[in-house]
């Protein structure tokens, strides 16, 4: 089983390929009790070499391409690909007829998307859109994807108005505040405001707009 995951993650075919076909069992296997070989290939940080040709062995082999994580998550291999930003894994999962709103996210036990927006993989979030993965107003609001934001309450309104400043989008962080976002709201999942979100990921523009409104860092408040 260990010669079965380093060849996974030295993208050795030959030799996973020799020893899936000695024992088609491992394509079910979870060699640690938790994790799948599927997971094993679109592990942290993702990109392994062949990636995308070990999942089509794998998935030929009888694994199954939706197989929640069996730890404090229950992430299928595409939740992984989506949080580690590797596009290519996440075209392989989902032409293997992976389910693209598959439950189980880090994030709220939601879909792959959710993971990809949280985490800033913007490439593979984006890739999931393209693949028909369901869009909730937040992840539109982080995605710049403005006629996709539609908010019903203050709770939703904020929450949309943060993501926005976690993705960079100005125009619609402009417009949330305009409809009465909260300039400092803080999440429950981490004491960051929308200010920190922006500088977290490098966004200047976005930053300085939000001082110039009068918006703090959670640190001050």
């Amino acid at each position: 089983m260990n010669e079965a995951i380093e060849a996974i993650r030295s993208g050795d075919m030959p030799t996973f390929r020799r020893l899936l076909a000695e024992d088609p069992s491992l394509a079910r296997a979870r060699p640690d009790g938790q994790r799948t070989l599927l997971h094993t290939a679109t592990d942290w940080p993702g990109h392994l070499p062949h990636a995308t040709a070990t999942i089509a062995a794998l998935v030929a082999a009888g694994a199954d391409v939706d197989a929640p994580f069996a730890g404090d998550h229950a992430e299928t291999p595409l939740h992984w690909a989506a949080s580690n930003d590797d596009v290519a894994a996440v075209d392989a999962l989902l032409d293997a007829g992976a389910d693209v709103d598959a439950p189980g996210a880090i994030i709220g036990g939601g879909t792959p998307l959710a993971d990809a927006v949280a985490f800033g993989q913007w490439a593979a979030a984006r890739r999931l859109v393209e693949r028909g993965a369901r869009v909730e107003p937040r992840h539109a609001a982080a995605l710049g994807l403005a006629d996709q934001v539609t908010v019903t309450d203050q709770e939703e309104l904020d929450l949309c108005f943060w993501y926005a400043c976690h993705g960079g989008r100005r125009e619609i962080a402009e417009r949330l505040l305009t409809q009465g976002a909260t300039l400092d709201w803080v999440p429950p999942w981490e004491r960051l405001t929308p200010l920190d979100a922006a500088q977290r990921h490098g966004f200047t523009d976005l930053s300085a707009w939000l001082r110039a409104q009068g918006a703090h860092s959670a640190t001050a408040l």
